[in-house]
């Protein structure tokens, strides 16, 4: 029987040829991470092609994202610490780098409004499609610890759910009770973030 820091690892590499295999994960972009029973959390280790994973790609660390080996996480680590600091329910964070989310993070410069899809019940606790859900979209940051601070004020302040946000010019996050949730919730993001680009004409049907 496999390990808990196992069985996050294998979740996290089936996760990173699922998002390549679509096209979300280009050359060696985005990071994963699943937190653990204990609070310490499985992420992927800098620069891993996230389609061509393996578990030495997969390391550990702390719950304020210290590594536990002497492998170098993902220099976005700060990003996850926070998702897991705020939401105690939150067990996985998946970070893509999508043609429409990166598109649609330069065409609105601070949020997108998704309204009355259908797919918006793909996230988690949303039962109808009347109701809307906005994207909140930050500049790109290489001070990751500032960017973070950013999406906490930005969570503080807003009265609405959020369940991902853009980063500009960069890719986006989401996250999820555990990894198959998070993936839903980035399919149903990548479908809505691909009809709002064609209802406003940027790409062709």
């Amino acid at each position: 029987m496999p390990d808990e820091f196992s069985q996050r690892a294998a979740e996290l590499i089936e996760a990173g040829r699922f998002l390549y295999q679509h096209g979300w994960v280009p050359a060696t972009s985005g990071n994963f991470s699943a937190r653990l029973s204990n609070g310490n959390l499985a992420i992927t280790v800098s620069g891993r092609h996230k389609g061509r994973l393996t578990p030495d790609d997969i390391m550990l660390v702390d719950s304020a994202g210290k590594p536990l080996d002497d492998k170098r996480p993902s220099a976005e680590i700060q990003l996850h610490v926070q998702i897991y600091r705020r939401y105690e329910h939150i067990h996985a964070v998946l970070h893509p780098h999508s043609v429409n989310a990166t598109l649609l993070s330069r065409l609105h410069s601070h949020c997108l409004v998704l309204q009355d899809y259908e797919l918006l019940k793909a996230f988690a606790g949303i039962g109808s499609h009347e109701c809307q859900v906005t994207v909140p979209v930050f500049a790109n940051d290489q001070d990751i610890s500032r960017l973070a601070a950013e999406v906490e004020k930005y969570m503080n302040d807003s009265h609405e759910p959020i369940f991902g946000y853009l980063i500009a010019g960069h890719g986006f996050y989401t996250w999820g009770r555990d990894v198959e949730e998070t993936l839903r919730h980035i399919e149903a993001f990548e479908f809505l973030f691909e009809c709002e680009m064609r209802l406003h004409g940027v790409i062709s049907p």
